[in-house]
């Protein structure tokens, strides 16, 4: 099935990243070996087209290829390895009772970049268990935007 969306991360070196559909289902994985375009071009944030394909590890994009694709040769800046992360825990900030509310959607990015930074040997499949998992706890306790 076709479908468009926007790359959230993709790390050149590793050849790999996910695709957030604009359907607001799950992450999708995606692999260099996918590309149909130069894939220094494929940073978080682009808008891409793609074809859904159920993988072995769960859902993977194919044939992506960029809605708009850039003019010039864009340099990477947004790898895995080296993608800045929040702190988890900010002590700078006074303690007034009250709790951030992400939306689903920042949750499950807030997730990944996290999985991805702790433990990159994850599997795409195991990711998307885990931030599941972790999404029905925050949303039982009112942790997240409905």
């Amino acid at each position: 099935m076709l479908m468009t969306g926007k790359v959230l991360r993709f790390d050149e070196v590793r050849g790999y990243g996910f695709i957030a559909p604009d359907s607001g289902d799950e992450d999708v994985f995606m692999h260099a070996n996918d590309l149909l375009n130069e894939k220094t071009y494929y940073q978080a944030g682009n808008e891409v087209e793609f074809f859904m394909e159920t993988g072995a590890k769960g859902p993977k994009a194919s044939q992506i290829r960029l809605l708009h694709k850039p003019t010039g040769r864009q340099l990477s800046s947004n790898s895995l390895a080296s993608a800045p992360l929040r702190p988890a825990v900010q002590t700078s900030r006074p303690d007034d009772g009250t709790c951030d509310v992400l939306t689903t959607d920042d949750l499950r990015v807030e997730l990944l970049e996290t999985l991805l930074a702790a433990d990159e040997t994850l599997t795409a499949a195991q990711i998307q268990r885990i931030r599941a998992s972790i999404v029905d706890v925050a949303r039982g306790h009112g942790w997240v935007e409905a």
